[in-house]
């Protein structure tokens, strides 16, 4: 059965590296464009997180969760575009809309960055299984509440998606349409909304049981079920992160 989350199963040196090493590396590279304050870098940081990506077999999905925003970015450019301070140059004219160069340039640049902290995370997500994340932050110190809480946030939007997909199914093959125009797929929405909010709710009183049952309460030590990762470039790939993190500072302040 697929696991819960953006997780993709595959074979690959991304995949084998440790969890902490992968949130070490998603964490830095994605701060290294806000510590430059530069474009070059940014695009650096850019093929970096699209090789490991590669790497990792799962570009495609990477893409494809990556067009999900695609009309957040394009809204960004004309907002940008239109009501950027420094505009001062006229660029693109669609009749009383007017896009300014300066704003452009402005959106591309925040654009960048957000795709950049968006692929970080992705090298880490879809490698990763959430389990197996959270896992190693509790064996590292992490308090058990707190790890709970993170795992049911990674697998919240793909365990409502699957619900959601299920409720759809068992409504179409009951008569209810769900393909057509806009409007009819819009209507088909709204009787989701109650099985889907009742369904979670019995999940989360089920899973609050089923912890409680296998003593998630208890006081006292804890065991782990999986023996601590281990991988000879774990800490090569930490310090390799955490380099150019110092290195995006230093062009900073040389800059």
């Amino acid at each position: 059965m697929r696991p819960v989350g953006l997780y993709v199963e595959r074979q690959s040196p991304i995949h084998g590296l440790d969890p902490i090493t992968k949130l070490s590396y998603a964490v830095c590279l994605a701060l290294v464009p806000f510590v430059a304050g530069d474009l070059r870098i940014t695009f650096v940081a850019l093929v970096v997180n699209l090789g490991l990506l590669v790497v990792g077999r799962v570009l495609r999905e990477g893409l494809l969760a990556l067009a999900g925003v695609g009309f957040f970015l394009a809204t960004l450019f004309i907002v940008q575009g239109m009501v950027y301070p420094g505009n001062a140059t006229p660029l693109v004219s669609v009749g009383p809309l007017v896009l300014y160069q300066e704003g452009l340039a402005h959106a591309a640049w925040l654009s960048a960055r957000f795709i950049n902290l968006t692929l970080s995370a992705f090298v880490l997500l879809f490698t990763t299984r959430p389990a197996d994340l959270v896992d190693e932050l509790m064996r590292a110190g992490l308090p058990p509440r707190v790890g709970y809480v993170l795992l049911s946030v990674l697998q919240i939007i793909p365990s409502m998606a699957a619900r959601v997909s299920v409720i759809q199914d068992a409504q179409r093959s009951r008569g209810m349409e769900t393909e057509g125009p806009v409007w009819v797929r819009m209507r088909a929405l709204l009787p989701v909304l109650g099985p889907l909010v009742i369904s979670s709710l019995v999940a989360m009183q089920e899973r609050a049981l089923a912890l409680e049952v296998r003593g998630f309460g208890a006081p006292g030590p804890r065991t782990f079920y999986r023996p601590p990762w281990q991988h000879r470039l774990a800490w090569p790939v930490r310090l390799a992160a955490l380099s150019a993190l110092l290195g995006a500072l230093v062009w900073r302040l040389a800059g």
